[in-house]
């Protein structure tokens, strides 16, 4: 396996047509033609297919790939022991509470297997993926490691993602992890829709996350036997199942299209914030989107609050205090968030279900209450994130029983929070 000191190579854009061929194997592309009779260096033409064939070009997604041999050799697949990912949605009650979790983070939030929801994961390894690969047969991963960085293998080539970046793994492309240590981070899985670049409406043609600065591995192969078995892992229906084969899945010689993995950095986002008073509604930060059915109305965002200037004038600068028709599970990648310094830990999480009232803690309140407003760095050295869900989610039962990363005492962060009211004064 290549070593994560080497150079890697991407292209960039997001939702490109790409082309991509080996350097080792030129003219690997078939010319003029998706599925040749005979393809170059004789190899396999297989599609990966990410949409119905029938979707309109702006949504259909699907890549060729040209492999030593198909993905159909394997044997059988076998149910996992324990290999549960996704769990019953009726295993808990509903609880509108706040929740919080210390690093690192036990909250785990599913919702739906009919291909519409999301999940929220929550991963900490400290052992490669040797000999064993996983795709997802139900939906994307978006991958936010926040301590120790991921050698990803797939099927389209390689990936280094260290914290502060992401990653998209799509619906059913295979991946294998290599770790350096103690590694630990977020995944945001969604069903039944891909993620796609916020509208930007009256912003323009530029801004937020732009699409140049998202990156695609180049193909990379290996051809190699593994006499002992190579595991294939499938989460299908919220279930972890495996097959053996004597071959690496990672054959792709050259590829095309536009159903790719991909990543980028969250330092390159352009941030757009208010320059006058008040503030500006959080969507501003949205760096992906997976749209729902209804107009404006999204099955999850990924929203991140970076390092940026606050300037407004006559305002009360932190994020207000709110209650939401969307459901809020946010994350910490390094440093303080500024509307809760302490508690709210790099590695731990926070879920503010649908209508449940947060915002910032009592010693928040006073500070910025007053303080003298002059041009500041905000969330320097920070960087928190959110998924936000139009759906509702529940912290499974293993979230709720690991009671040691379990913060009980979240709430009390707003009890000393006291009343200013004086009728006799404006």
């Amino acid at each position: 396996m290549q070593s994560s000191t080497e150079l890697l190579h991407y292209m960039s854009g997001f939702g490109n047509e790409h082309v991509s061929e080996d350097p080792r194997c030129p003219g690997a592309l078939p010319e003029g033609q998706n599925n040749p009779q005979v393809c170059p260096y004789g190899l396999y033409a297989e599609q990966l297919s990410g949409s119905a064939f029938t979707c309109p070009r702006p949504t259909n997604k699907r890549s060729w790939l040209y492999r030593i041999l198909p993905s159909v050799c394997h044997k059988p697949f076998k149910p996992l022991e324990e290999g549960h990912l996704t769990h019953n949605w009726d295993e808990v009650e509903p609880d509108p509470n706040q929740e919080r979790g210390l690093a690192p983070a036990p909250l785990l939030a599913p919702n739906g297997l009919g291909r519409n929801g999301i999940a929220v994961h929550i991963f900490v390894c400290n052992t490669s993926m040797i000999n064993r690969c996983l795709y997802n047969s139900d939906g994307d991963f978006l991958i936010v490691p926040q301590q120790g960085k991921l050698l990803i293998t797939t099927e389209f080539g390689k990936m280094l993602v260290e914290p502060n970046e992401i990653c998209v793994i799509q619906q059913g492309m295979r991946f294998s992890v290599e770790v350096f240590g103690e590694t630990r981070g977020y995944i945001l899985e969604v069903y039944g829709a891909h993620f796609e670049l916020p509208d930007l409406g009256p912003i323009g043609a530029n801004g937020l996350a732009n699409p140049r600065d998202f990156l695609v591995p180049v193909a990379w192969y290996e051809d190699r036997q593994v006499p002992g078995g190579y595991t294939v892992i499938s989460k299908y229906q919220g279930k972890l199942f495996a097959a053996q084969q004597d071959f690496s899945p990672f054959n792709v010689v050259a590829w095309h299209g536009n159903y790719t993995p991909y990543k980028y950095h969250l330092e390159k986002f352009m941030v757009i914030n208010s320059v006058a008073f008040d503030h500006a509604d959080p969507s501003i930060f949205t760096v992906l989107t997976a749209k729902s059915t209804r107009p404006g109305v999204a099955v999850a965002d990924f929203v991140i609050f970076p390092p940026r200037w606050g300037v407004a004038n006559n305002t009360f600068r932190p994020p207000y205090y709110h209650r939401n028709c969307m459901s809020e599970f946010m994350g910490l990648i390094k440093g303080h968030y500024e509307a809760k310094e302490e508690g709210f830990q790099p590695g731990g999480a926070s879920l503010h279900s649908m209508m449940t009232p947060h915002g910032p803690d009592a010693d928040c309140f006073e500070k910025a209450s007053k303080a003298k407003l002059e041009p500041e760095r905000v969330a320097e050295g920070t960087m928190a994130f959110m998924f936000e869900s139009s759906l509702s989610l529940a912290v499974t039962k293993w979230g709720l029983q690991t009671s040691n990363h379990l913060d009980k005492n979240y709430y009390k962060c707003w009890e000393p929070l006291k009343s200013h009211f004086n009728p006799n004064c404006k």
